[in-house]
C-alpha cells in the first residue's frame, strides 16, 4: 500500500526522486497530458524505505537499475493538483544507472509502463526555463549540494 492518505479535500504523499544528470542533461518526467514536469521517481510503500522505493520505481518505470547515491534534499512539498491540496515529504537522492547502453536518448520516450508518462533528457542549461515542479529544482539541479538540504516549498 503507498504511503499516501487521501482525504475529501487533501492528499498527503510521501515520495521519493532520482535526480539523474548524463552529458550534461538531467531526466525528468510528466504525466502524458500535463504540461509540467517532474522528477522521476514515485510514492513510497508503508514500510518501504526510501532508497529501496526509488530503486523499484526506476525498475517499474524505466524498466533500468540503478545506484542510489547522495541524499540532495528533504522537501516538504505544498501544492495545489487537481482540484486537491498536497502535503507531500519528498526525498531526491542523486542516482546513475548501471546497464549498458545508456538509457540517454534524445527527444521524448515512454518506458515500459506504456504511454502513461513521457520522459525527457533535458540540458541542465535550460531546466531553469521548464515547467518543473518543485520550482526550486529549476536552480538548484544547476548547483547540486555537498550535503543534504531541507526545503519547505509552498506554492498554495
Amino acid at each position: 500500500m503507498d504511503a499516501t492518505f487521501k482525504m475529501e479535500n487533501n492528499v498527503f504523499n510521501y515520495r521519493v526522486a532520482g535526480v539523474w544528470v548524463e552529458n550534461g542533461h538531467v531526466l525528468l518526467h510528466k504525466q502524458v497530458g500535463d504540461s509540467h514536469w517532474a522528477l522521476p521517481g514515485g510514492r513510497a510503500r508503508v514500510m518501504e524505505d526510501s532508497k529501496t522505493c526509488l530503486m523499484r520505481e526506476m525498475e517499474e518505470e524505466l524498466g533500468t537499475s540503478v545506484v542510489v547515491e547522495q541524499l540532495l534534499w528533504v522537501v516538504e512539498n505544498f501544492f495545489p493538483y487537481a482540484g486537491k491540496d498536497f502535503h507531500e515529504i519528498g526525498f531526491y537522492y542523486l542516482v546513475h544507472g548501471t546497464e549498458k547502453p545508456s538509457l540517454y536518448q534524445n527527444g521524448p520516450f515512454f518506458g515500459p509502463e506504456g504511454e502513461r508518462l513521457v520522459y525527457q533528457w533535458v540540458p541542465l542549461s535550460e531546466v531553469g526555463d521548464a515547467a518543473l515542479y518543485p520550482e526550486f529544482l529549476r536552480k538548484a539541479l544547476t548547483e547540486l549540494p555537498e550535503a543534504t538540504q531541507h526545503f519547505i516549498v509552498s506554492n498554495k
